[in-house]
């Protein structure tokens, strides 16, 4: 997808997207009751014949909650397409992976849903060579997703221990290659800076700082921005020749938030100002 505009151009999309939202035609998001699923575990592989359905799940899901709504990046379909995301959410929430909603993966992390994986993916703009930052793993989904984008190099990094661990065994397992770490993603991974991309899957109340830093010229960044607990907007970043910032609105998200230290630490600062939505 390319943007063209001024500095700060804005462009806001038809539709208002988030992340817990989903078309008419997607089985209505289910509820989840207290306790939440358990952390996720290394998963238990479906036989050949639960495998079919699941494939047959995912073709569906392209076609009516992502094309349908607009991605047309072929690389993009292709990966969401193949990449089985029914081993990335608890077992007891396989049935619902397919959904296009989010879905709980314990510690109070949840799953983007499909589209905003998708839209996101996209909105990166990635080519062969780039090296790519994300910053909250997860489950590990939206690594899985950039990892099969060919010829892009990715780095995760993850804050809570136990799903960092857990995603990177489930990567690994899968035969995704991804560079993943346990940390505090506020702070970015400067020693493997800079990126090409960077994307940021929870939100903080201001663009961090380093990840501003760590991005190359050329490079860009999709990142949620606002307070937690409500919608957010969803920015694309393009860093422009002497690190000017362009800066793309493309509507309302809802995340959860980012956490950890560097977050605490400069919450009230602000990491940049640019035009309100």
């Amino acid at each position: 997808m390319r943007h063209r505009g001024a500095a700060f151009s804005l462009i806001l999309l038809a539709v208002l997207v988030f992340a817990g939202c989903r078309t008419s035609s997607t089985p209505a998001t289910p509820t989840f009751s207290s306790p939440q699923p358990s952390p996720l575990p290394s998963p238990t592989w479906p036989g050949e014949e639960e495998e079919a359905k699941y494939a047959r799940l995912r073709e569906r899901m392209v076609i009516e909650t992502i094309q349908a709504r607009g991605i047309t990046d072929e690389r993009v379909l292709e990966a969401m397409r193949t990449v089985p995301r029914h081993l990335f959410v608890p077992e007891e929430e396989r049935e619902y992976a397919y959904g296009d909603y989010p879905l709980p993966i314990g510690f109070g992390q949840t799953i983007s849903q499909p589209y905003i994986v998708a839209l996101m993916t996209e909105l990166l703009e990635l080519r062969p060579g780039d090296k790519v930052l994300e910053v909250g793993t997860g489950s590990g989904y939206q690594a899985a997703v950039l990892a099969s984008i060919p010829g892009v190099e990715v780095y995760s990094i993850e804050i809570i221990p136990e799903l960092a661990q857990s995603a990177k065994e489930r990567l690994e397992r899968l035969g995704y290659r991804v560079h993943c770490k346990q940390g505090d993603g506020y702070y970015g991974w400067p020693e493997h800076a800079p990126f090409d991309a960077i994307i940021v899957t929870a939100a903080p109340d201001h663009v961090p700082p380093p990840l501003i830093d760590q991005l190359a010229e050329g490079g860009r960044m999709v990142i949620p921005v606002g307070p937690p607990g409500g919608y957010q907007t969803l920015w694309k970043f393009v860093k422009e020749e002497g690190g000017e910032l362009k800066a793309y609105n493309m509507g309302g998200v809802a995340f959860v938030p980012l956490t950890g230290p560097g977050m605490e630490e400069h919450r009230h600062e602000g990491g940049m100002e640019w035009p309100t939505p």
